[in-house]
C-alpha cells in the first residue's frame, strides 16, 4: 500500500487538531503534504466557515475538541483567518527536505497555542528555527519560483484526487476529510496494511 497522505494548510484549526493526533491515531506515519486551502476554495467555489455566520460556533467547536484531546487551550491569532501564503511556501520547502511535520507542528502551535499570526514572517521563521531551518534559507526558498510552483502543483494534485478541504487523509482512492474522520482513516489504513 502507498503511505497515507495528510493534506494540511497551516491556517486551518481543524488541520491543527488533526496534526497533533495523526501520528498516534494512524497505524502508519503519513506523508505530510502542504496545500493551499484558498486554492481549493477557489477551485470548488467555496469559502471558509470562518467568514460566515458559523464562525463563532466553529471556533467554539475547535476549542471543545482541543480540550477533549488534551491539547492546550486554543488562542486565536489576530487576524484569523490570515494570509498563509508565505507560511505555506515555507511548509512546502520544509516538505521537500523531509521536514514537513517537524516544521508544521511548531507552526501550528505558534498559531493556535501561541495566538501568533503566521501571516507575519517572523512567526514563521521561529517555527523554522524549531526544526533547524535557517531564516535566510526560508526567505530565499519562499520567494523561489520552484517552491511557488510546487505548492500550486500539490494543491492541484490534491483537488484532482478529490480533496476539497483540510485536513484530509488520502489512503489509496479514499479521501477522509475532517479532523472527525481521522479514526475512520486509521481503520482504512489498518485494513490496507493487512
Amino acid at each position: 500500500m502507498d503511505r497515507p497522505i495528510f493534506y494540511f494548510d497551516l491556517g486551518s484549526p481543524y488541520a491543527y487538531l488533526a496534526a497533533e493526533r495523526i501520528h498516534s491515531v494512524l497505524p502508519e506515519p503519513p506523508i505530510w503534504q502542504p496545500i493551499l486551502l484558498g486554492g481549493l476554495f477557489k477551485r470548488f467555489g467555496r469559502r471558509s466557515w470562518a467568514e460566515t455566520e458559523q464562525r463563532e460556533a466553529g471556533m467554539a467547536e475547535v476549542e471543545r475538541r482541543a480540550a477533549r484531546y488534551g491539547l492546550a487551550p486554543v488562542r486565536w491569532p489576530e487576524p484569523w483567518p490570515g494570509n498563509m501564503l508565505f507560511a505555506m511556501r515555507v511548509a512546502t520547502f520544509a516538505a521537500g527536505l523531509g521536514r514537513a511535520a517537524a516544521f508544521a507542528l511548531p507552526a501550528f502551535r505558534q498559531a493556535f497555542v501561541g495566538g501568533r499570526d503566521l501571516g507575519q514572517e517572523d512567526n514563521v521563521l521561529v517555527a523554522g528555527a524549531a526544526c533547524e531551518l535557517h531564516p535566510k534559507a526560508l526567505l530565499t526558498a519562499a520567494a523561489s519560483q520552484s517552491v511557488k510552483e510546487s505548492l500550486r502543483a500539490a494543491t492541484d494534485e490534491a483537488a484532482e484526487r478529490g480533496v476539497m478541504g483540510v485536513p484530509s487523509v488520502v489512503i489509496g482512492d479514499d479521501v477522509f476529510w475532517g479532523d472527525d474522520r481521522l479514526e475512520e482513516a486509521a481503520g482504512a489504513c489498518a485494513r490496507a496494511l493487512r
